[in-house]
């Protein structure tokens, strides 16, 4: 299938958008994700039309189109709760504000809301991001956690979300949430947790990342298949685990890399995740969207790893099913 291979530039953020799409042009890339953060992207030009003109233009100097922006940074502080240091570290100066926890998460509401409008006017048609949570700090399950506590969490995602979908119909752009630790869906049965809650709205479908798969020992193929309606986009990036009897998988707070992490992020072609099985079970469900590189790996130059993961998954985009089935040369009939 001919499935565009885009860049995510969130770990380029700190070059000037320019640079990234050149080094992805000369790379031979189709295009990119395009982060909103940076200078790469700033959502509350979204009706700027020189300023959106820009970032097309970019794109065409350099051979690349987009199929998808990403807002991951204000998504995190939409449902989280404590609103703390971590997000004055990562939120621009809009949304943060005075650090009052509740302005910052309709602050955030809002930001994701303009980069709804914004996709709209680059011509995308699916936003990737995060949501937060505000249950993932009772993971562990303790203090207990009630029944009533954990379904409160997932009535606050929706009465959160619910708003900002009805901006993302409005202009006809889908949300795309990440499956990933510290979000209302982290696994398999909390992404079918999060659709209940949603009301299975057409808009809000899931960004698949195998990475955050593997180190919980699920079977992405299995999500592929069983959530086929819900893919709305998918990156392509890995992790591998070092479970040794003293690593553990919940990371020791350890920085990446760290040898007595029990996982870690590596770069594509270097991990664990079933490539080839994915990539025939994306075929299975008539997935065309892109297949996006986002390169994260604390023991490799991305130099080396952007390069090297787009030349592997040219080779993973051209498994395609046959044009008839393979057995069709055992008939002996004749036309």
């Amino acid at each position: 299938m001919a499935r565009p291979i885009t860049l995510f530039t969130g770990q380029w953020a700190d070059l000037p958008f320019e640079e990234v799409a050149r080094l992805a042009g000369e790379w031979g890339y189709d295009g990119l994700e395009i982060a909103c953060w940076g200078d790469h992207l700033d959502v509350s030009r979204w009706d700027d039309a020189d300023y959106v003109q820009s970032r097309l233009d970019i794109l065409e100097r350099n051979g690349l189109k987009v199929w998808t922006i990403s807002n991951h940074l204000a998504g995190q502080a939409v449902c989280d709760d404590p609103i703390d240091q971590r997000h004055r570290d990562i939120l621009n100066d809009r949304v943060w504000g005075d650090g009052d926890p509740e302005g910052v998460r309709q602050r955030a509401a809002e930001e994701l809301k303009m980069t709804a409008r914004f996709a709209a006017k680059l011509g995308v048609k699916t936003v990737v991001g995060f949501s937060g949570s505000s249950i993932w700090k009772a993971v562990a399950m303790f203090p207990p956690a009630t029944d009533e506590f954990i379904a409160a969490g997932y009535q606050d995602f929706a009465d959160r979300f619910g708003p900002i979908l009805d901006v993302f119909e409005q202009v006809g752009v889908r949300f795309a949430l990440e499956v990933h630790p510290s979000e209302i869906a982290y696994d398999y049965w909390t992404a079918k947790a999060t659709l209940d809650a949603i009301g299975h709205r057409e808009s809000f479908g899931f960004n698949f990342d195998p990475s955050h798969f593997m180190w919980q020992q699920l079977d992405p193929v299995a999500f592929v298949l069983d959530y086929a309606d819900h893919i709305f986009h998918v990156h392509v990036k890995e992790s591998i685990t070092n479970l040794d009897g003293r690593n553990g998988v919940l990371g020791s707070h350890l920085p990446w890399a760290n040898p007595r992490r029990g996982w870690t992020f590596v770069s594509t072609a270097h991990g664990e995740v079933p490539w080839e099985p994915l990539f025939r079970a994306l075929n299975a469900i008539g997935y065309t969207g892109p297949t996006s590189v986002e390169w994260e790996d604390a023991g490799m130059d991305r130099l080396h790893g952007a390069p090297e993961a787009l030349q592997h998954v040219r080779e993973l985009n051209a498994i395609t099913p046959p044009a008839a089935a393979f057995d069709a040369a055992f008939s002996t009939k004749t036309e």
